[in-house]
C-alpha cells in the first residue's frame, strides 16, 4: 500500500515504505497473523527482549545499514555515526543545539507526521474502518475524558527514521505523568487504518497535564508502540517548563505523542486542518508552529 503524506516544507505529497511493512501487513490485514502471531507480537515481554538486543554493543553493527536505508540526515545529531554505544543510544540520540527553531503559538512537540481535529469528535468520521473510537477509553479517566470531550486532538507520528525525543508544545507546569498500563501495537499508518482504536485505546500511554498561565491545561500523552520498551521522562515535574523543553524519548520503534487542549485557547493551522480533511498525514519538526494563540 502507498502511505502518502504532505511535506510542509515542501508542499509536496510524498511516499512512505515503513520498515518491516510487508511483516506488518501481513500481522494485520492477515487472518493467520492477526490471530495467532500479533496477540504474541504485543505482549510487553517480547518489547522488553527487543529492547534489551537494541541496549547490547552488538546492536552498534545495525547503525549505519539503517541509516542509510532511510536517509537519515546524521549532520543534525550531536554525535558522530561512530560514537554510538548501542543501536538504542543512537535512536533517542540527541540533535545539535540550535537545529530546531521553536516558533510562535502552540508548536509539534517532535519530529513526525501530524493529524489535527479541531474537535475530538472529528476523529470518528476520520478512521471510518475503525469501531468508534472514545475518550473514556483512551484516557481511563471520565472525569478527565468529560473534561476535554470537546477538545482539539493532535495526532504525532513518529516513524522509526525520526528523532525520538519529544518536547512540551507550550509552557507552564507539568505534573508527574500518571502511567496507563497497556498491550504493544504498532503505531505505522498500515497498524492505523486496520486497528485505530485499539493502537490509541489499549496501548500503554502515560499522561500528563501542562498548566498554562492563559491557555488551559494541555494533555500531553506519549504512547508506546511495538518493540518500544519504556517511555522515558527526562523533565523536572510539578516545576515551570520552557517551550520547547524536552519532555523525554521513546526506545527503538515507531511511537506517538498526541495532545488535547482547549479549542478556544489555540487556532489551528489551516493547512494541517485542510491535509486531515483530505485524509493526509503532514511531516512537521519540533518546535514547528501547529496552532495560534488565541486572544495573544
Amino acid at each position: 500500500m502507498d502511505i502518502k503524506f504532505i511535506n510542509r516544507s515542501t508542499n509536496t505529497i510524498e511516499i512512505e515504505r515503513p520498515p518491516g511493512e510487508e511483516l506488518l501487513n501481513f500481522l494485520y490485514s492477515n487472518p493467520f497473523g492477526e490471530k495467532l502471531i500479533l496477540p504474541v507480537a504485543k505482549q510487553k515481554f517480547i518489547s522488553e527482549w527487543y529492547g534489551k538486543k537494541m541496549d547490547s554493543p552488538g546492536s552498534k553493527k545495525r547503525i549505519e545499514p539503517f541509516v542509510k536505508s532511510l536517509h537519515i540526515d546524521m549532520t543534525e545529531a550531536q554525535k558522530d555515526i561512530t560514537e554510538f554505544t548501542s543501536f538504542n543510544d543512537f535512536f533517542y540520540r540527541k540533535l545539535k543545539a540550535g537545529v530546531r527553531t521553536i516558533e510562535t503559538g502552540i508548536v509539534s512537540p517532535g519530529d513526525g507526521k501530524i493529524l489535527v481535529f479541531e474537535n475530538v469528535a472529528e476523529v470518528n468520521t476520520f478512521f471510518v474502518k475503525g469501531k468508534k473510537f472514545t475518550l473514556k477509553e483512551f484516557l481511563q479517566d471520565d472525569a478527565l475524558a468529560a473534561q476535554h470531550a470537546n477538545s482539539a486532538l493532535v495526532i504525532l507520528r513518529l516513524a522509526p527514521n525520526d528523532y525520538h525525543r519529544y518536547h512540551f508544545p507550550y509552557e507552564g507546569i507539568a505534573s508527574e505523568p500518571k502511567k496507563v498500563d497497556g498491550l504493544y501495537y504498532s503505531v505505522s499508518p498500515i497498524a492505523l487504518n486496520k486497528k485505530f482504536t485499539e493502537v490509541f485505546c489499549e496501548n500503554k500511554k502515560e499522561i500528563c497535564k501542562l498548566k498554562t498561565a492563559d491557555k488551559g491545561e494541555i494533555l500531553i500523552i506519549p504512547v508506546g508502540a511495538t518493540m518500544v520498551g519504556s517511555l522515558n521522562n527526562t523533565f523536572e515535574p510539578d516545576s515551570l517548563i520552557k517551550k520547547g523543553e524536552e519532555m523525554g524519548y521513546f526506545a527503538f520503534g515507531g511511537s506517538t505523542v498526541v495532545l488535547l487542549f482547549n479549542s478556544d485557547a489555540f487556532k489551528l493551522d489551516s493547512d494541517l486542518i485542510e491535509n486531515t480533511k483530505n485524509k493526509l498525514e503532514t511531516f512537521v519538526k519540533m518546535g514547528e508552529k501547529i496552532g495560534t494563540a488565541i486572544g495573544s
